[in-house]
């Protein structure tokens, strides 16, 4: 009996600061996902208080936006998610002592609730990078796990979670139109691309599908679905995020690396898939998982003294030796 989980990821434009529309935006993309059968609804990364605009606040500031993960944000999350009967994923930034996270909580309906925190945090020198990976059973025939944008560049990270079972990987983001070090990396795209949208359509699409957002994501995001024999439900933001644009571009990928659903909208969009999970054991990357060989892996576990600091890493122009 083939097993099938309909998936929804959502990309929108977050306000800065504003927890309560923010939520509202999540709670209207979960209750449509719910409508259309979704068993899972998929929102970007730290999209419950905004992203980019994290970097010019004070610790001070950071500190009233964050809450702890059972706090009111990932309450709400999780009663929508008893209500819907769905599981719901978002992003806060979360407290946790005198520590700050860039977390993101997946909320299911049986009541668990599953916090993931950045593995490579680089927004502002006061968050923190977290220390482990989060990979979960579901109530469905799917064991899932997170990893928040730049988690996801690094493949260590996707393949730690296929070898911990995950079938499915959420994979929210704040991405597209960023400023990279890399000759060749993403560029800005210019606000007033976006500002136009209405009037100058062909633009923000020709931006939107172009080497700054969809072009730059299909050189390395289908690869970790192939290359791990999972599925990939990529959530970004889209339209003005502070001073740069995201490129929305949200998808859903399945295990041979193939697009099944996407949309490239300048604007507020849910993306439905069904996830076909019986594509996974025979999948190519499970059987190159299968093919491994441990023994010659020692070098991946081991500093070179050339590592990085994620915010160094990150803005640092001075090249790699």
């Amino acid at each position: 009996m083939t097993e099938v989980l309909r998936v929804g990821a959502v990309q929108f434009e977050h306000r800065d600061g504003d927890k309560a529309y923010n939520l509202a935006q999540v709670t209207r993309f979960a209750v449509a996902a719910a409508e259309a059968g979704a068993r899972l609804v998929v929102c970007p990364e730290m999209c419950l208080v905004g992203y980019w605009h994290l970097r010019r606040r004070t610790v001070g500031e950071l500190r009233d936006l964050a809450e702890p993960a059972d706090g009111p944000l990932v309450g709400a999350l999780r009663e929508l998610a008893a209500e819907l009967g769905i599981g719901v994923g978002a992003g806060f930034l979360e407290s946790a002592g005198e520590q700050l996270f860039n977390s993101y909580a997946v909320c299911l309906p049986d009541g668990a609730v599953h916090v993931h925190r950045k593995l490579h945090a680089f927004e502002h020198e006061a968050i923190s990078s977290g220390a482990g990976y989060t990979v979960f059973d579901t109530p469905w025939s799917a064991r899932m796990a997170i990893l928040i944008c730049y988690d996801n560049n690094l493949v260590e990270n996707v393949r730690a979670c296929a070898l911990a079972g995950a079938t499915v990987l959420l994979a929210p983001h704040q991405t597209g139109g960023t400023h990279s070090r890399s000759p060749h990396g993403m560029k800005p795209i210019p606000l007033p691309v976006w500002e136009n949208r209405d009037s100058d359509p062909r633009a923000v699409e020709d931006a939107f599908r172009g080497a700054n957002g969809r072009e730059w994501l299909l050189r390395w995001l289908p690869s970790r679905a192939h290359d791990n024999g999972l599925f990939v439900v990529f959530a970004n933001g889209v339209g003005r995020d502070d001073d740069e644009v995201r490129t929305g571009n949200s998808m859903i990928i399945d295990p041979y690396g193939r697009i099944v659903a996407e949309t490239w909208a300048a604007g507020d969009e849910l993306v439905l898939a069904d996830a076909d999970l019986d594509l996974v054991p025979l999948s190519t990357g499970r059987r190159w998982l299968a093919a491994r060989r441990p023994e010659l892996y020692g070098p991946l576990a081991q500093r070179l003294g050339t590592e990085r600091d994620p915010r160094t890493a990150r803005f640092s122009p001075d090249p790699v030796a």
